[in-house]
């Protein structure tokens, strides 16, 4: 393991993390438009620092640094890393990158088309999902010894269903369809996040790699469905409002940004189930 490596890949996690967090107030002050032309602002690298420009070209400015660190990392892990299915992770995530920047021109360009945004807000989550993975598999407790096995099937599901209900939300905010597939999907993902707790608790209780995640899981799930409800209240007492208003914005925010860390823990979870289910079976070594 490389500490240099890992560091700048949960550095490189985080960074996108923050990506996350300036997309979602770019939507929630209703500033995609804010800037009419791409790739440059209004013609320049710098243009006005001023009402609704300073978030849309902010945003532009922090997915140019992703982009930027995206290519430093897919260079330290071909020049490092031993694992072929991690270099190819990692060119994955540069493949992510490049076509996440695509689509956001895409939608600046055709003024905002609803099946264009929300596939822009899905390619987001999963390059960040891609991000942490990356962080993860470099970490020095990834080779580690682990007692114990886990099958991955249920947190896998679990992961996927957040994955859709995150999809459904970015289609909610982008008039995609009403707030009841949302609703229903929230029922869905606090089942199967349930489930997956009580399944680690009732059976591999004393394995720390698996109940430290599930249990963040969990209070990650309790968070984002506050933060859900008050945002949904927030912003229908606020509709007549001339603009969208900083309490409105910044609930909807946390809102966007607590759904971004539900799917990583989750991520996190199934990740290490899966380790385990390889070492239990003896299949091909993970350093392959």
């Amino acid at each position: 393991m490389h500490r240099g490596l890992h560091r700048y890949a949960v550095f490189t996690a985080c960074a996108t993390f923050c990506l996350i967090i300036a997309g979602a107030l770019v939507t929630s002050n209703e500033a995609g438009l804010a800037v009419p032309d791409w790739p440059l602002s209004y013609g320049s690298l710098t243009p006005p620092w001023v009402g609704n420009i300073r978030y849309e070209h902010g945003h532009r400015m922090v997915a140019t640094f992703v982009g930027m660190l995206t290519i430093g990392l897919v260079y330290w892990l071909w020049r490092r890393e031993e694992r072929r299915w991690v270099r190819r992770l990692g060119f994955i995530a540069l493949g992510a990158v490049i076509a996440q920047g695509v689509l956001g021109g895409i939608t600046v360009l055709f003024l905002l088309p609803t099946l264009v945004s929300v596939g822009h807000a899905c390619l987001a989550q999963t390059f960040f999902c891609i991000t942490v993975t990356l962080a993860l598999v470099t970490s020095e407790r990834w080779n580690q010894p682990l007692e114990g096995s886990s099958p991955w099937t249920l947190p896998a599901l679990t992961t996927l269903s957040i994955f859709l209900q995150l999809a459904m939300g970015a289609a909610l905010r982008h008039k995609g369809f009403g707030i009841i597939p949302h609703l229903i999907g929230a029922g869905v993902v606090t089942v199967m996040v349930m489930a997956t707790l009580y399944r680690v608790l009732s059976r591999h209780s004393t394995q720390r790699a698996l109940v430290q995640p599930a249990a963040i899981l969990a209070v990650l799930l309790v968070a984002q469905l506050l933060l859900g409800a008050g945002s949904y209240i927030v912003r229908e007492a606020t509709r007549d409002a001339a603009q969208p208003l900083p309490f409105m914005v910044w609930t909807t925010v946390a809102h966007v940004a607590t759904g971004a860390l539900t799917l990583a823990c989750s991520v996190w979870l199934t990740l290490v189930c899966w380790l385990l289910h390889r070492r239990e079976g003896q299949a091909v070594p993970i350093a392959a």
